[in-house]
């Protein structure tokens, strides 16, 4: 035995005692399950092939769904890398996280992730490549925090494609694994760094033996031709090899007979990196594929779950099945609630009557505007409807046009967007991406998924709307969000952690060359 692992263990005798002391005594000799949480980056619902999606092959993601449950209505609270992974893992919306609302944030200090607080009550925990992300958390001496345990990146492999991550995640969860006491619970973040952007262009026509009419669907909003057909097959392209490592995981778990007793989660953060999607509040930018499978906890397995269901709902779910009541594994207060329930329900559909709503929002995301501030939006979601409302309707909800739009990844299909704008052959696509935005928006996100038509100023939907509103600031104001108590610029007051994203604007219309590797050169508008 070395030295971490007699370390690891004895902090597991003593901090377990300690947690069971105050546990009911059913869990005193339980075993306790599991975890593996994997995450893709960037990708929207329904795009696996478990969802019916045709142009995108998910055998792992597929799997997971057919032996566990798939649900239907899972929506992160805010669509962008690290608020969203930061509502993952603190329990908690992003409007309650501080700083951590934003993108590019410094992680205060006083909420704990779930993570910490397994790995302090004798869970091995880790992850590979991409956990919270991106920016900084430290402790009260200035150490990196480990948010989601400890890296485990040391295994490559030759990517199928340009912009693909060389870390070979399969082999670094069996490091993990070689890594831990036999008898040691745990919990891995598999945090895929795909789909996220650049794409190599092509490369799903050349390398995935995939088709141009393969897509059945472009979405409204896009132009529908091949530079967009070609961008959405190497999209495509990049999930499946994030499902590749996926089905990896699951043939390690099952040749060393850990499955059965494994929490698999299979997700994605915010939606996919396209214009109108990724970093905004609409169903598609909110509405995620997941999947769940535990065979020795999920009572009626292959049911799909009409349930509405919030990231910050995991936190709850996994220190619920660790053991840890919410008095004792010392983190802030969870907002989220447990998903025990529709794991041990026999049903499909509809389970628990009261998940008949999410709350999503955003505060600032990219910079671009001046003074770099945000672009804040709360909403409410709840039966078919989406209400969302938009407090800075002066402001551009994707960044300035003179500074490339920065809250939209550079693509091809952006550049086909920004084109026919400027060529006045389509400025609808531009309009509906980029352009200004009503103070409310209101979608039938049944009828209309893609949320074209904004029903917010029709008479009819007069009284949904104004329901929709009285209850999400009703929630929001028990939820102490600062933009209930005019206090919202202090979203905006907050630092970046990337230096080189101070008072971006003002360096750029001073002629300062200052440019950013996820947009195109072209985006800039003059």
């Amino acid at each position: 035995m070395n030295r971490r692992q007699f370390l690891g263990t004895a902090a597991s005798v003593v901090s377990t005692a300690g947690m069971y002391s105050c546990a009911d005594s059913s869990r005193k000799t339980a075993k306790r399950s599991n975890i593996l949480f994997c995450i893709a980056d960037d990708a929207s619902f329904p795009h696996m092939g478990a969802y019916g999606c045709s142009w995108v092959k998910t055998p792992g993601f597929d799997r997971v769904a057919r032996e566990g449950l798939l649900f239907n209505r899972a929506y992160t609270p805010n669509a962008k890398c690290a608020p969203s992974r930061a509502c993952i893992l603190t329990g908690r919306n992003s409007w309650q996280l501080e700083e951590a609302a934003n993108h590019w944030c410094y992680f205060p200090e006083k909420f704990t992730s779930f993570f910490e607080a397994l790995a302090q009550n004798g869970y091995h925990c880790g992850y590979t490549s991409k956990g919270w992300a991106p920016g900084v958390a430290l402790d009260s001496a200035g150490n990196p925090r480990r948010l989601t345990g400890e890296s485990y990146t040391k295994h490559k492999i030759d990517p199928p494609a340009e912009h693909i991550c060389p870390d070979d995640y399969a082999a670094n969860f069996i490091d993990f694994l070689d890594n831990k006491n036999a008898d040691e619970p745990f919990c891995f973040w598999y945090g895929s760094r795909e789909p996220h952007r650049r794409y190599e262009f092509g490369a799903g026509l050349a390398k995935g033996g995939k088709k141009l009419t393969d897509v059945d669907h472009v979405y409204d909003f896009w132009p529908d031709n091949d530079t967009v057909r070609t961008d959405l097959l190497d999209y495509a392209f990049e999930i499946e090899y994030f499902d590749r490592h996926l089905v990896r995981m699951l043939a390690t778990l099952e040749e060393r007979g850990e499955l059965d007793d494994t929490i698999v989660v299979v997700t994605a953060d915010n939606g996919m990196p396209f214009p109108r999607i990724k970093g905004q509040e609409y169903e598609y930018s909110n509405h995620l594929p997941l999947a769940i499978m535990w065979k020795n906890g999920i009572a009626a397995p292959g049911c799909t779950v009409e349930d509405f269901v919030s990231f910050i709902d995991f936190a709850p779910t996994f220190l619920d099945f660790a053991g840890l009541p919410e008095a004792d594994n010392g983190m802030q207060p969870l907002t989220g609630r447990s998903l025990s329930p529709i794991f041990k329900s026999s049903q499909t559909g509809r389970v628990a009557p009261w998940r008949d709503h999410v709350l999503i929002g955003k505060e600032r995301h990219d910079i671009g505007r001046p003074g770099d501030v945000g672009y804040p939006v709360r909403g409410i979601i709840k039966g078919d409807h989406l209400f969302i409302h938009n407090f800075e309707t002066e402001r551009w909800p994707a960044g300035n046009p003179e500074t490339g739009y920065l809250n939209c990844d550079g693509s091809p299909t952006k550049t086909e967007i920004l084109e026919a704008n400027r060529n006045s052959t389509a400025p609808e696509f531009w309009n509906g991406a980029f352009g200004k935005r009503p103070a409310d928006e209101l979608y039938n996100i049944v009828d209309d998924p893609e949320c074209m038509n904004n029903l917010a100023d029709k008479a009819e939907y007069s009284s949904i709307l104004s329901t929709l509103r009285e209850q999400l600031f009703s929630e929001l104001k028990t939820q102490s969000d600062p933009r209930m108590f005019g206090n919202g610029d202090v979203f905006d007051r907050y630092l970046y952690a990337d230096e080189s994203g101070r008072n971006f604007y003002e360096r750029y219309m001073r002629g300062e060359k200052v440019n950013f590797g996820w947009v195109n050169a072209s985006d800039f508008e003059k």
